[in-house]
């Protein structure tokens, strides 16, 4: 398992799809196997998507870590995650803000809720709060943050999320119908988002009343 780990990290390195130290140390540090329902450990480090509950998956490796390298990650940001899933995305971005830092993750699955919470107490990290609730709508009482970052489509930048942004805040996530998305990173200057486009994704769709 050790060596399909470093595998994926010489993939990132080679072809310079991480260039952000932090995530790697976090690659190496957070046990995704933890994350992963039992069925499948073995194959935890398969740069693969893999199922979790409620018919909900765990983002392959890859894409995970190109979200978070387009996020631009530092020690003590505070950061929304908008869909907890399994908390492994969470988990890496606590291992990367440090304890100076904080994750805000919401999901709508109480399931999901619960498996997060007991994933993270079991990698004993300290510094994510999961909250069960309509993620699309953000999660003002922890406002402004840093970073947002969603790991759903929606089908614009929902205004509600921005308007939790700080200034000079970046916000990633997947824009675009159901049939094929882009990944889009925007950042906040003086009340406006200035979005670019990374490159094309496919994503669950974003739920909730500013969703899909």
């Amino acid at each position: 398992m050790q060596n399909q780990k470093q595998l994926l990290i010489d993939y990132w390195r080679k072809e310079g799809i991480v260039r952000n130290p932090g995530i790697f140390s976090a690659f190496k540090k957070v046990k995704r196997e933890f994350f992963v329902l039992k069925e499948f450990r073995s194959d935890a480090y398969k740069d693969v998507p893999l199922p979790i509950q409620k018919e909900q998956t765990i983002s392959q490796p890859t894409a995970v870590v190109m979200m978070l390298e387009a996020l631009e990650l530092g020690p003590g940001m505070k950061v929304l995650e908008i869909g907890a899933g399994s908390g492994y995305n969470a988990a890496l971005m606590a291992e990367i803000v440090g304890l100076k830092g904080k994750i805000i993750t919401v999901e709508r699955i109480s399931e999901l809720v619960h498996f997060a919470k007991e994933n993270l107490k079991q990698c004993n990290i300290k510094n994510v709060e999961v909250i069960q609730g309509d993620g699309s709508k953000g999660y003002l009482k922890e406002a402004p943050y840093d970073r947002i970052i969603c790991t759903a489509a929606a089908p614009e930048i929902p205004e509600v999320l921005a308007s939790q942004l700080k200034e000079r805040g970046v916000i990633v996530i997947p824009v675009g119908p159901l049939s094929g998305q882009v990944l889009v990173r925007a950042r906040m200057v003086k009340g406006e988002l200035h979005p670019e486009k990374l490159g094309d994704f496919m994503f669950v769709p974003l739920k909730g009343k500013f969703g899909q």
